[in-house]
């Protein structure tokens, strides 16, 4: 029988996607991010949120901030310096470095013998091979070091919802887990093997080969998560044509081809810098298979995907919006988002996906918690 609810710290927290991911079993303690933006969407969405919500900087906190022993820390700490966009620091990186601001805390809590249970940390892709895997070697350093084992998984927000948003969950345990969660996962891909391998002997001695099921087929694409054409603004002739125009040869034959069945097919288009006969040139390219690509933060070039309808022949071109956004990584209608679309923007485009969290919660987490619990009692 689960002891739910769990309870949980959410640092770096956003908007608090993970929280609604975590889902009803779960109990926020504490909640911190230092964004003012992010901070007034969490407390719109979180009734209690002023009772355990700190707005700040990381590095400030302290353990006596934290209340009580939790069973789960959840850290999404800032991406951009291992993001394959950004400049790749690494841990050494001025926004990266805000996970050493989150470890200290956990030390100090360690030192309180208050360490939380189970540590979740989630990152981009990047975290593998940043600084040619030094980053997720000190990483699990760091961890084993507070006495976890730990093992990943490299997980795309497409098997849940129709986004392309491959993420890394790093899951730490002090306690043995259960034997029915070790073993094969359709989320060990090839770079985190590729990374495990590279660890130091000590280090992956402590690995945890998580094992998952695979999860059930996702039963919606973009075009079903989509406002009606009626209820949205679209681009004019003349921005559609200069959309085509940055396209690459090879996509805008793709288009052409759909445009010649005269049926109608949606897609997303991003831009993207490409090299071409040693020149960074800018190029849109166009998907049809059902995904949006990636979304990011408005201070990036690609941020703002446009939505493209190919219909009786004709091209429409728009900017996908906030509420589109926010279903894209599995938000309700219900979700308050800030009445900005840049802001808006930079609150989804910045987050976990929620079906992901809620995914890992039900395969690993519970699982983990309760059969720990038991193995204890025994």
């Amino acid at each position: 029988m689960s002891r739910a609810p769990f309870s949980f710290y959410e640092f770096f927290a956003g908007g608090g996607m993970a929280r609604l991911g975590l889902g009803a079993a779960w109990s926020c303690a504490f909640a911190n991010d230092f964004d003012p933006v992010k901070a007034a969407t969490y407390r719109a969405n979180f009734g209690d949120a002023a009772e355990h919500f700190h707005e700040g900087d990381v590095w400030k906190l302290t353990a006596a901030d934290l209340p009580g022993a939790a069973d789960l820390a959840w850290a999404s700490s800032p991406c951009q310096d291992f993001s394959l966009a950004g400049a790749r620091a690494g841990l050494a990186g001025g926004r990266s470095s805000a996970f050493f601001g989150f470890w200290r805390l956990i030390e100090g809590l360690s030192d309180e013998g208050r360490a939380p249970r189970v540590i979740v940390i989630e990152n981009v892709s990047g975290l593998l091979t940043s600084h040619g895997g030094q980053d997720f070697a000190a990483l699990g350093e760091a961890l084993a070091a507070q006495g976890y084992r730990f093992g990943a998984l490299e997980v795309d927000a497409a098997a849940f919802v129709p986004q392309s948003r491959p993420r890394i969950f790093v899951i730490a345990t002090r306690e043995p887990p259960p034997a029915g969660l070790v073993g094969e996962s359709p989320f060990h891909t090839r770079a985190i093997k590729a990374a495990v391998a590279g660890l130091p002997a000590a280090l992956a001695e402590r690995w945890i080969w998580w094992r998952t099921a695979t999860p059930a087929a996702r039963n919606t694409d973009l075009a079903a998560l989509l406002e009606p054409d009626d209820a949205v603004e679209w681009h004019s002739p003349a921005r559609t044509a200069r959309w085509l125009e940055l396209m690459a040869p090879l996509h805008r034959a793709r288009l052409e081809a759909l445009r010649s069945r005269g049926e109608r097919a949606v897609g997303a288009v991003y831009r993207r810098m490409r090299v071409e006969e040693g020149q960074r040139v800018q190029r849109a390219e166009a998907r049809f298979d059902g995904l949006a690509g990636c979304l990011r933060t408005p201070r990036g070039g690609s941020s703002r995907q446009v939505v493209v309808v190919v219909e009786n022949g004709g091209v429409r071109t728009r900017l996908l919006t906030a509420r589109e956004a926010a279903r894209l990584m599995g938000l309700p209608d219900s979700y308050v988002l800030p009445r900005a679309a840049t802001a808006a923007l930079h609150v989804a485009g910045d987050g976990v996906a929620a079906p992901v969290v809620r995914w890992l919660a039900r395969e690993i987490l519970e699982p983990l918690l309760d059969g720990a619990a038991v193995l204890a009692a025994e």
